[in-house]
């Protein structure tokens, strides 16, 4: 291994941690090295969650210097995530730009149909092909990895388009085998709440604009100062339904934190307020489109 930066882990760690076979994570890392190894040069698209720095750390491992981490900058990633991205890289040292992506102007992505991160992940590879030919870097690689396949990822389809390597998906990496060994690296983000763009906390069909995603972002940022982990505002409308994790979901019902919540989501720009008896789920809205179907 190299001489990477190794973050600290927090107390409870062992605890927390995934249950995995830690034989086969292992087994599953070699390949992960190996494949990345038989690459000349790569460009890691990195937002910063569990599964890009991961792949953007592996990388590094694997490549050193040949080896180059990119985060996309537009109005549907949020400030809190930049500052987890920088804190990441700031910590481990490894090669990385910010670039600025366009996807708010194209009008197919603004009108948020159920193909709208096919139109993200498209801009997004434009941009990082011409990265790579500018630069000369053989191949581009993202963090799919092999749970994402169960869910719809119209993404996945422009990064086939693209030719986009998907390393950890090719190892047989799932979720709770990347945290493991990413906190058996030292990682921060090994236990990284899930993480989505802006963008998917709009119902398809609305248009998604700046302003929105400014609106969603302010209202988070209200709930992350509440020490909640894992959450999501949703909005429809003038109606911002917040979804918190079932674990974190009675203390968002407790008067004095309910009245906080209220008041800093309508001082955000919503006008109605409400907590989501269900509580968090990941890709909540995609249910609409199930709904749709039937």
């Amino acid at each position: 291994m190299s001489n990477v930066a190794r973050l600290p882990i927090a107390a409870n760690a062992a605890a927390a941690a995934p249950a995995v076979d830690a034989s086969q994570a292992f087994a599953k890392q070699e390949k992960l090295f190996g494949d990345l190894r038989r690459l000349d040069s790569v460009l890691v698209a990195f937002s910063g969650g569990a599964d890009s720095a991961y792949l953007a750390w592996a990388s590094h491992q694997a490549l050193g210097e040949r080896a180059l981490a990119i985060t996309a900058l537009s109005a549907s990633f949020s400030r809190h995530d930049r500052e987890q991205a920088e804190a990441f890289i700031a910590a481990t040292g490894l090669r990385h730009e910010f670039i600025a992506t366009h996807e708010l102007e194209n009008p197919l992505y603004v009108a948020n149909n159920a193909d709208r991160c096919y139109h993200c992940k498209d801009e997004l590879f434009d941009q990082l092909d011409a990265l790579a030919l500018a630069r000369r870097v053989a191949a581009i690689a993202y963090g799919i990895n092999a749970d994402d396949t169960r869910d719809f990822r119209p993404g996945h389809r422009a990064a086939h388009e693209h030719h986009v390597l998907a390393p950890l998906l090719d190892a047989e990496l799932y979720k709770a085998e990347i945290r493991f060994l990413s906190q058996r690296a030292g990682l921060a983000t090994w236990n990284r709440p899930a993480s989505a763009c802006l963008s998917s906390r709009v119902p398809y069909g609305t248009a998604v604009t700046p302003e929105l995603l400014e609106k969603i972002d302010r209202a988070e940022a209200v709930l992350r100062g509440l020490e909640f982990r894992q959450f999501r505002v949703r909005a429809h409308g003038e109606l911002a339904r917040i979804e918190i994790a079932p674990e974190e979901l009675a203390r968002g019902f407790e008067p004095n934190v309910s009245r906080k919540i209220a008041e800093g989501v309508k001082g955000a720009g919503f006008s109605f307020v409400t907590v989501d008896l269900e509580g968090y789920r990941q890709g909540s809205l995609n249910s609409l489109l199930k709904i749709k179907s039937l």
